[in-house]
């Protein structure tokens, strides 16, 4: 998989103007919105290191982790710098809205927590919110109203769209509450994807400076507040694989796509993955694999 598609490669690949009538506001992150009129039919399946939401008019395949969803009515999709995803228009007769920003941007007054635990936005939910004709007028204003102040002088122009996009997520959470997903079955079952949550959470690894910061069972442990025997035995129960197997096969999963996405220097690679020195990876890589970082590598060539 490739690297995580920034805000500059978004607006690169997309032509479209960066910062319409001086929305430049450093140290506030970022926000912008668009109308999907002439959005592109295929997009790449990637993931992106910023949020979006899309008021989506048309139809088509949204291609989202290891799933697809059929878009045949309206829907909104909440996608996530986590999780990878595509999309695929069935038609050229596509419109609607889209806004991107960064969880910066709402670090100021977000009363809604971590972005990534909400129900919008949660590793493992559906991103998709079909609605009905009121809900898309609803939805539609929300986003013509951010077109429209996005646009104007008003000096605290930033603290209006921070209060439109919390508006916005209200009405997408109000469409499908939270009473209404399925509960955990289990202590165990809780325990388990709470665990594979946060491992997910813990990757991609955009640069070598960035490196993983969870490793070990107890690391995990500590950070559920859990015992780690409870977690080693909640995820042995609901996956058949230990939680070391688990972290092992991630951080395997993820070496993979650097050597093969990214010119780091396997030296970068183990940094990145947590490693003190480049032999403790390539030894672990060629464990796992049965064959070294700078094997696999020059296959590609």
């Amino acid at each position: 998989m490739e690297n995580s598609e920034s805000i500059q490669e978004f607006y690169q690949r997309t032509q479209v103007e960066i910062f319409p009538s001086g929305l430049l506001n450093s140290g506030l992150g970022h926000f912008n919105v668009f109308t999907r009129d002439n959005c592109s039919l295929v997009t790449p399946y990637s993931r992106r290191d910023y949020y979006k939401i899309s008021l989506i008019i048309g139809k088509g395949k949204l291609h989202y982790a290891n799933k697809w969803f059929k878009v045949d009515r309206p829907a909104l999709l909440f996608s996530n710098p986590v999780v990878p995803y595509s999309w695929e228009a069935d038609d050229e007769n596509q419109t609607g809205w889209f806004c991107l920003f960064t969880d910066q941007f709402l670090q100021n007054g977000n009363r809604l927590g971590n972005l990534q635990d909400s129900q919008l936005f949660k590793i493992g939910g559906s991103p998709v919110f079909f609605v009905d004709e009121n809900q898309q007028a609803s939805v539609s204003k929300i986003f013509i109203k951010m077109t429209e102040e996005i646009q104007s002088d008003y000096i605290h122009k930033y603290d209006m769209l921070r209060s439109y996009l919390h508006i916005l997520m209200h009405e997408a959470m109000k469409m499908h509450p939270a009473e209404n997903f399925e509960p955990y079955q289990n202590a165990s079952q809780r325990v388990a994807l709470l665990f594979m949550e946060l491992l997910e959470r813990q990757f991609p690894i955009d640069s070598p400076e960035a490196y993983l910061k969870l490793k070990t069972p107890n690391d995990y442990a500590e950070s559920l507040s859990i015992h780690v025997n409870s977690l080693n035995r909640s995820v042995k129960e609901m996956t058949g694989k230990t939680t070391t197997q688990q972290i092992r096969s991630r951080i395997i999963q993820e070496a993979n796509a650097l050597l093969k996405h990214t010119d780091w220097n396997v030296s970068e690679i183990a940094y990145g993955l947590g490693f003190e020195e480049p032999a403790y990876f390539t030894n672990y890589f060629k464990k796992q694999t049965g064959i070294t970082p700078n094997v696999l590598r020059n296959s590609l060539v």
